[in-house]
């Protein structure tokens, strides 16, 4: 359906609502709401990296209350196989005919917003599982396919500290989370808030402020966002910068080993778009490309065995690029 201009005055009215819904619950984290607000009308996937306690579970189960829409999280372990989170068929019988047949009985990825809690606590063979739902929105059990529930929305996380026991994610995979976010500890007044707030009787009421079809007419007015020829090609320098066969920027040659594919350009668009659209713009602007860079492009840049020595990071790589690119103009 086509939107009228009413409606997307409504609809773009109530994506600030969305943002104060979750903040009933979520104390600070404020960059981090926009980075998943951002991912989530961009219609990607998010991996969200800290330690234990910083309330990443919290976050999306209180998102998934927001949006109206279902939520499952799985656990994932070392013995969790593809049939625990895809679904499996069962054997059930007829009981006017007598007759038996196999019925598939769905997985919990059948569900609006998934947490895959500490991804990298399972094997290849589930990650593989989930890659194909992340890119295809469909899984496949027995040669059929079956198409997931939309808008289908992946956030897992991993504790960046404990990596005893665990399976790191492949590059194939990370590429395809939209965005990598980082939460860091809360500020000391954020921390007083925190502690008032949750050892009390008193609950945050978290009303659902957006349906999955005006969420899904949203996801669709982020691409009708302008952007023109001149950042694209900014975006295109950036994405080509971070790869040192390529690369004029020395900062790149030195520490990092692979760079960005076309799926980082896409992406920074993407995001870009949708971060404009959630401050009320229509077109992007330069400080969309740099706000969102960082996330998109962390984990997508990997640094040789000496930057991980010396402790360079792809943000720093990032920091870097944005400003010899901007100085410059091109490369």
């Amino acid at each position: 359906m086509e939107l009228t201009e009413t409606h997307i005055k409504s609809l773009l009215a109530k994506l600030p609502q969305l943002k104060t819904e979750i903040q009933k619950v979520i104390v600070g984290q404020d960059h981090i709401l926009d980075e998943l607000l951002v991912a989530f009308l961009a219609g990607g996937h998010c991996l969200l990296e800290g330690v234990p306690g910083l309330a990443k579970t919290l976050i999306v189960k209180t998102m998934s209350q927001a949006l109206h829409l279902a939520f499952r999280r799985i656990q994932f372990t070392p013995d969790l196989m593809p049939t625990d989170i895809i679904g499996t068929e069962i054997l059930e019988e007829d009981h006017a005919t007598g007759k038996r047949f196999f019925k598939f009985n769905k997985g919990p990825l059948f569900a609006n917003i998934i947490l895959a809690d500490e991804i990298n606590r399972t094997p290849p063979k589930t990650q593989s599982a989930l890659l194909e739902a992340m890119q295809e929105f469909e899984v496949t059990y027995g040669g059929q396919t079956y198409p997931l529930d939309k808008p289908f929305f992946i956030l897992a996380t991993q504790n960046p500290i404990e990596q005893a026991g665990t399976y790191p994610l492949p590059e194939a995979q990370l590429d395809r989370f939209l965005l990598l976010i980082k939460i860091g500890y809360p500020t000391e007044q954020e921390e007083f808030a925190i502690l008032n707030r949750t050892t009390g009787t008193k609950k945050a009421d978290v009303k659902a402020v957006i349906t999955a079809e005006e969420i899904t007419q949203a996801q669709e007015l982020v691409r009708q966002v302008t952007i023109n020829e001149d950042l694209t090609r900014y975006v295109s320098h950036i994405i080509r910068a971070t790869r040192p066969d390529t690369t004029e920027v020395a900062y790149v040659k030195e520490w990092v080993r692979w760079g960005a594919g076309p799926r980082a350009g896409q992406a920074l668009i993407l995001t870009a778009k949708a971060r404009a659209l959630l401050k009320g713009r229509y077109s992007v602007l330069m400080e969309d490309i740099h706000a969102m860079a960082p996330a998109v492009l962390r984990h997508r840049i990997l640094m040789n065995f000496k930057a991980e020595a010396e402790g360079i990071t792809s943000d720093r790589v990032t920091e870097e690029l944005l400003k010899v690119i901007e100085r410059t103009g091109s490369l």
